[in-house]
């Protein structure tokens, strides 16, 4: 389920431009020796991608946890029903569940931090916008992160979430280095997509979790014994390929 990872950025690359372009144009750094510019722009996205990878790896961790509970077969089917209910859930109501929580007063830090970081041309600070952009509330991101929750492993998660940046990148980099928007018509008609897609990879994920014996789609997912040599880590996945879970 790797590759859902890169084609979900992909597609959702779009409504990345919609909701960041803005700020990816206004990166600073005009007037610099063209490979300055380009390399703190690059910087910049890869400072996402790395959290992007981070919360990966984090998502990782609370999934292996629950799959040596034994919800490795729950857990895909879960991560469906979260994916479908993001889609179904408008982003406004995300930022009021996140003030609910007391979380607005965090969000507030990041904007700071980042508008601060975001006023200075050095190609480290470039950098680290990227990485505190990545942690700014998108609903896009939380699809994401719903998807590797089941994705064996916190290096299987971390990889996830990296294949789902470097989808991302090379509409938002183009982007940022030459400062044109995709047209609005087209951009429209791709962001309605995203949906789509989400639901269509909620429905592999629940289908992957009921463990039907369908080679390629649903799979059927074991567990190791208690007292044999793998019950010390997780659960082994059958994946599509046919070997075990990495």
């Amino acid at each position: 389920m790797l590759w859902a990872g890169f084609v979900f950025g992909l597609l959702g690359s779009f409504h990345c431009v919609g909701m960041c372009g803005a700020i990816a144009l206004a990166l600073p750094g005009a007037g610099q020796p063209r490979g300055r510019y380009v390399l703190g722009r690059v910087l910049y996205h890869l400072g996402r991608l790395s959290t992007y990878t981070a919360l990966g790896a984090g998502a990782g961790l609370l999934g292996q946890s629950l799959q040596l509970a034994g919800w490795q077969q729950g857990l895909s089917i879960v991560s469906g029903l979260l994916i479908l209910l993001l889609v179904a859930l408008p982003e406004a109501y995300t930022g009021r569940a996140a003030a609910a929580v007391g979380l607005d007063k965090l969000l507030a830090r990041l904007k700071n931090a980042l508008a601060y970081f975001f006023q200075r041309p050095a190609l480290g600070a470039l950098y680290m916008s990227g990485v505190l952009n990545g942690l700014l509330p998108c609903g896009l991101v939380y699809l994401a992160l719903a998807g590797a929750l089941s994705v064996p492993g916190p290096g299987g998660a971390a990889a996830y979430m990296a294949l789902f940046g470097l989808g991302t990148l090379p509409l938002m980099l183009a982007l940022s280095l030459t400062g044109q928007l995709v047209p609005l018509r087209w951009r429209t008609r791709l962001r309605r997509a995203v949906p789509v897609v989400a639901v269509v990879m909620a429905g592999l994920f629940i289908l992957r979790g009921l463990g039907l014996g369908l080679p390629y789609l649903s799979p059927q997912l074991t567990r190791a014994r208690p007292g044999t040599a793998d019950s010390s880590g997780p659960s082994p996945i059958t994946m599509c390929h046919g070997g075990p879970g990495r």
